[in-house]
């Protein structure tokens, strides 16, 4: 099987580093065009001086995704994408009796409604064309709702919602729309998450990751943390012209953890 993205836009929000990055890394180098999204424009320039060689092919934008207004800047400047990966996210865990109102918006507002906005927008030209993909990037935490982070969860449930919705409302069109469903995934932000305990126990990052998920994900099958480039992996196939008959879909890389047949 030889994936190719010669000659299609690509947009992967929240794509400086972590699981965007590496999902940005591998259109590139299956020959996508592809618009890199970050917060701030340092984020951009760190992640092209990243890519080396294959940044010839990337642009970016800076801005933060979950406004309104940013969105609509980023619309004007690339008004047409061939596939849409709704990779912006945040995650934090905090006790559902210490969650504020306005930490359960700033959830809603970043997880779930940046790609609400982006779905909506880009969407109707991929209809036009006949062909497109969009992709939201879930978490196993939408079926297994964390306990330490229940508006986490909430928000990627939502997510599966939307993306399932949304693959029935373009049914017969040629664009699919599916949720990635990532385990623990050695990102940039868990490495941060764990740097303590690094420090503490002298174990390489690995090891303290893997014992992480054996502690608290303990039904993990592949009794590890998943690498960023098996997420993006599914991700890149999902995205394809191979995937032609998958939409509507949650689909897991979670490494087992999540006990289900299906």
């Amino acid at each position: 099987m030889k994936i190719d993205f010669t000659g299609r836009q690509v947009l992967v929000t929240g794509s400086t580093n972590g699981i965007g990055f590496a999902v940005a890394k591998g259109f590139l180098e299956a020959g996508a065009n592809v618009i890199l999204n970050g917060r701030s424009a340092t984020s951009i320039d760190n992640a092209m001086q990243r890519l080396g060689a294959l940044a010839g092919k990337a642009r970016g934008f800076a801005g933060d995704l979950s406004d309104e207004g940013a969105c609509a800047q980023l619309l004007a400047q690339y008004p047409d994408v061939d596939v849409l990966i709704n990779n912006l996210g945040i995650f934090n865990p905090q006790d559902f009796f210490d969650t504020p109102d306005s930490e359960w918006q700033r959830f809603f507002d970043v997880n779930v409604m940046s790609g609400v906005r982006l779905s909506r927008a880009y969407a109707p030209g991929m209809v036009t064309r006949g062909w497109g993909r969009i992709v939201f990037i879930s978490s196993e935490s939408a079926l297994n709702i964390p306990s330490d982070m229940i508006h986490y969860g909430f928000s990627k449930t939502a997510q599966l919602a939307v993306s399932r919705g949304l693959a029935k409302r373009l049914a017969g069109t040629g664009v699919t729309v599916n949720a990635v469903l990532p385990g623990p995934t050695l990102s940039e932000g868990v490495a941060e998450m764990l740097r303590p305990e690094v420090e503490r126990t002298g174990e390489s990052l690995e090891k303290v990751a893997a014992d992480f998920v054996n502690t608290h994900r303990s039904t993990s099958i592949i009794q590890r943390a998943a690498r960023v480039e098996e997420v993006a992996n599914m991700v890149i196939y999902v995205s394809s012209e191979q995937a032609s008959a998958t939409t509507g879909a949650a689909l897991r890389v979670d490494g087992g953890v999540v006990d289900s047949l299906v």
